[in-house]
């Protein structure tokens, strides 16, 4: 073995962003759902992470991505442990877990700091066997430039990604305001990093115009995506998402991951989410090769 063909085997080896691309075809489109779309329930005890296994069971869905807000403190190993076993028992895959960062703190230290962060959440990740997470870049912080914020954030993901990629975890960075609400913003950060272990976690709802555009552009850079119910229109307004132009756009895409329903409108998700849900598995199945 030549030490090229080493170097491209290694985990932390630097790659072009191509290659975390899939290698062409048709589209492989997964379901799942989002922790955060029972955030009050989750939130107020009335609802377990042991449940959503079960929930996702009873909604044939293929996985979860769970937001780690409401796990317990402190959090023990043989919690997350426990919750791998229930989830692999019952063919429900823990692919992504879901948390806050801003790395566009303004001083070495606090971004170092949000490095660590990173860095414990990959270790939980991958004791769960997830291979996601998605990360939120920041806002641009009082009296810095967008230039620097993008550095910055920049350096934050690098130093996380570094990191990930020893453990096998991909760092997927959100459309999620602040310094990544356009699209073009948030692919540079991901080509300045130029890791295969970081791209984008695509959220459907949170681009504010040119929506489809915008989704467009991050698809091939996508490495989970979250649906959303609603998204806004040229206008600003609240519209229902047109998932189905949606899903098409991520076959034609050839998109292969997850698509997790997280679920944010003002019906009760008791109700909202199972119907939901059955339209994500009939889009997931009609786009799928």
């Amino acid at each position: 073995m030549t030490r090229r063909t080493l170097l491209t085997l290694m985990p932390g080896a630097a790659v072009s962003l191509g290659a975390m691309q899939p290698s062409g075809g048709k589209a492989r489109l997964r379901t799942a759902l989002c922790a955060y779309t029972f955030r009050e329930a989750l939130k107020a005890g009335k609802m377990s992470y042991q449940d959503l296994v079960h929930y996702a069971v009873e909604h044939k869905l293929d996985g979860l991505d769970l937001t780690v807000y409401w796990f317990p403190e402190p959090l023990a190993e043989s919690w997350l442990l426990d919750l791998k076993r229930l989830a692999y028992r019952n063919a429900v895959e823990i692919y992504s877990i879901s948390v806050r960062t801003e790395m566009t703190r303004p001083t070495p230290d606090l971004r170092r700091k949000e490095v660590e962060e990173i860095k414990k959440w990959v270790d939980v990740a991958a004791l769960l066997g997830a291979g996601h997470i998605r990360v939120f870049g920041g806002r641009v912080p009082a009296g810095a430039t967008e230039d620097q914020a993008v550095g910055w954030a920049a350096e934050v993901l690098a130093g996380g990604a570094e990191y990930a990629g020893r453990k096998g975890v991909i760092l997927g960075l959100e459309n999620h305001g602040g310094i990544t609400e356009r699209a073009e913003t948030i692919i540079r950060i991901v080509k300045q990093v130029n890791s295969p272990w970081v791209g984008i976690n695509l959220d459907t709802g949170n681009f504010n115009k040119d929506v489809f555009r915008q989704i467009e552009m991050c698809l091939p850079y996508a490495v989970n995506a979250q649906v959303k119910s609603q998204m806004r229109d040229d206008a600003g307004r609240v519209v229902e998402s047109d998932w189905d132009r949606i899903f098409a756009m991520f076959a034609r895409s050839g998109y292969r991951g997850y698509l997790a329903l997280e679920y944010e409108a003002k019906e009760p998700p008791e109700t909202a989410v199972p119907r939901l849900l059955a339209r994500l598995r009939e889009l997931a199945a009609k786009y799928s090769a």
